[in-house]
């Protein structure tokens, strides 16, 4: 038996698709590392949970690792802050690059490093920051000047010691605060104005809502490059799975393929796992194919997993959000008209904005077009229609 290659709830081994996803990446590299300046505003790459936005993410990391970019990730997350983070993984990159200064300037930058604080006080508090610097340096008032010139102090540093640049990657961005994003937004917007180059760019994913919270967070966030992301073609769902089968010498037959497919939808998350139960359904050596009874095989597995996370979304909504979902899930509908839920639930059309924000906001609902809105996780409507059978 060959190792399973599928990786469910974890980056894939091999990116399907996404050419046109990632020329956006590339375009902001080239940029740097052609004119050594500021590759952009943001680049904001949005859509639910199981889409790929991390898997995208990081193979724009390995692709500017190779270009000899200096590359830090940060995680948001509601729970703490983002600058302090962003500060850690900026010192962690260096550190781990050749571009990291060494003898007595290293220990001064180190020093320095050390020296940013990052105090971020509860919604209404002052935000209020510090870089360490020479004493006879100025220090930043605020910290949109403190991200701004560690920022652009890294990404000099990098490109003077002989790498392209660097390039920040920010992902769950919609979790981080409302005044840090307004710091980071800020602290670019600030960077590209000024006549001092800085090689850097910033790439960045987040849930449907990002784009709302980023204008939200700072008006000019609205001249950030945002970009959805939807599920694979049929052609680029085939490839999420012949592709890692395919690193052990183990290939596919069409009806297995063709199966699998139709019961992913073309979610990426979802290839993995059902490729990953078929895998371990079939145990196969080199040289084996993978089947459709292997596939009718692994199903009960992979759909067993799937209820359980329809059943934690479920038991995640409040009284009125599964108000919202019970009436949504009865029209049977992929993409349902607002008018039809609020029917449903028995209240005003205005009514229901409430539950509906906040369940686009948990990712378990998107906006498809005016006035509609579908479940992001294939199988959630059936699910919540047999709550009513038990």
């Amino acid at each position: 038996m060959t190792a399973n290659p599928y990786t469910p709830g974890q980056v894939p081994r091999v990116l399907a698709g996404r050419k046109v996803e990632m020329r956006r990446i590339e375009d902001r590299l080239a940029r740097v590392t052609t004119y050594g300046e500021l590759g952009g505003p943001l680049l904001v790459f949005h859509s639910p949970r199981g889409i790929g936005k991390t898997s995208l993410l990081r193979e724009g990391q390995q692709r500017a690792d190779g270009l000899g970019f200096v590359t830090a990730w940060v995680a948001c997350s509601r729970e703490r802050p983002v600058l302090p983070e962003l500060v850690h993984s900026l010192g962690r990159a260096l550190e781990r690059s050749d571009a990291a200064p060494t003898g007595a300037a290293g220990g001064r930058w180190r020093a320095r490093l050390e020296k940013v604080t990052v105090e971020v006080g509860v919604p209404g508090v002052k935000v209020a920051a510090q870089v360490g610097r020479a004493a006879s340096d100025p220090l930043p008032p605020a910290p949109i000047g403190a991200l701004g010139a560690l920022l652009h102090d890294t990404a000099v540093l990098v490109r003077e010691r002989g790498g392209a640049g660097l390039l920040l990657l920010v992902d769950e961005l919609h979790a981080a605060s409302a005044d840090d994003m307004a710091v980071l937004l800020n602290a670019v917007q600030n960077l590209d104005g000024e006549r001092e180059p800085t090689p850097l760019a910033v790439v960045t994913a987040g849930l449907p809502v990002t784009p709302e919270a980023l204008t939200r967070a700072a008006t000019f966030g609205e001249r950030s490059a945002f970009v959805p992301l939807d599920v694979l073609s049929g052609e680029d769902a085939r490839a999420a799975l012949v592709a890692p089968a395919a690193t052990e010498d183990v290939t596919w037959t069409d009806g297995a393929l063709d199966a699998l497919v139709a019961e992913a939808h073309g979610y990426p998350y979802l290839l993995q796992l059902l490729g990953s139960t078929t895998w371990d359904a079939a145990s196969p050596t080199r040289g084996d194919r993978l089947t459709l009874p292997h596939v009718r095989r692994g199903l009960p597995a992979a759909r067993a997993q799937l209820t359980a996370m329809h059943r934690a979304r479920w038991g995640a909504a409040t009284p009125a959000e599964r108000s919202f979902l019970a009436a949504m899930s009865a029209t049977g509908l992929d993409n349902v008209p607002r008018a039809a839920i609020a029917a449903g639930m028995g209240r005003d059309s205005r009514a229901i904005s409430v539950p509906r924000e906040r369940l686009i906001a948990k990712g378990v609902i998107e906006p498809v077009g005016h006035g509609l809105v579908r479940f992001t996780l294939p199988g959630f409507g059936e699910f919540v229609r047999s709550l009513d059978e038990q």
